[in-house]
């Protein structure tokens, strides 16, 4: 498994799709957000809403990809130029998950507009598609993500059970158990800092007396429960 390129121990995501509307003078702005872990996954979000609103006259976009947001694109999409795609952009990075930390990111919001016959001019417009973004992301379900150093760790098959639910009660994540072998494998993932990774490995030799050598498997951005 290769291991991820971010210098960062977590962010902020949300969970699948969510979407919220609200009327601007007789315009409707539908604002689609969705996780996207790849730009590929966003540019078929996009195409999809196309289809879905096939009469409206705006599928404007934004997304945000990768644990250090490093990828981050915008589109217009007919509305006059910085006044939809840019704002949305803007709306995303300066979310803040926490007091003081904007680290929303693998995430695409689409703001679908029928226009309801009432020009709202620039600074309008900028408002509109920037508060349809921002209500939705406020209303959407967060998930936190975290980068986890991952452990195969094995155990006789009459004391798995025993030795999953104390490393649970430790406040180890467990992934799942393989039993198919000789010994079960218990996946287990800690997260990637040394002080964590140290008291893991403490903790499990404590529990087993020393036996459990468990093989490390390499690093994953896993959803915080």
């Amino acid at each position: 498994m290769s291991e991820p390129t971010a210098s960062i121990p977590c962010y902020t995501t949300i969970s699948g799709e969510y979407r919220h509307e609200i009327e601007i003078k007789r315009s409707r702005f539908i604002t689609v957000l969705s996780r996207s872990e790849t730009e590929e996954q966003a540019r078929d979000l996009v195409a999809g809403l196309r289809r879905e609103f096939h009469d409206a006259r705006h599928h404007c976009s934004a997304f945000v990809l990768g644990p250090e947001r490093s990828m981050q694109r915008s589109n217009d999409d007919g509305e006059p130029s910085g006044t939809a795609g840019a704002p949305m952009l803007e709306a995303l990075l300066r979310r803040e998950t926490a007091p003081g930390v904007t680290d929303l990111s693998d995430i695409t919001a689409v703001v679908v507009r029928y226009f309801g016959g009432v020009l709202l001019g620039a600074g309008g417009l900028v408002r509109a598609y920037s508060d349809s973004v921002s209500q939705a992301v406020d209303s959407a379900p967060a998930v936190r993500r975290r980068r986890m150093r991952l452990y195969a760790v094995p155990a006789p098959h009459a004391d798995a059970g025993r030795l999953e639910n104390e490393l649970r009660s430790a406040g180890t994540v467990v992934l799942g158990s393989d039993y198919s072998g000789p010994a079960v494998q218990i996946r287990a993932a800690v997260d990637d800092a040394p002080g964590a990774v140290t008291g893991f490995l403490d903790q499990l030799a404590s529990l087993t007396a020393g036996g459990a050598v468990p093989e490390q498997l390499g690093t994953k951005w896993v959803d915080a429960a």
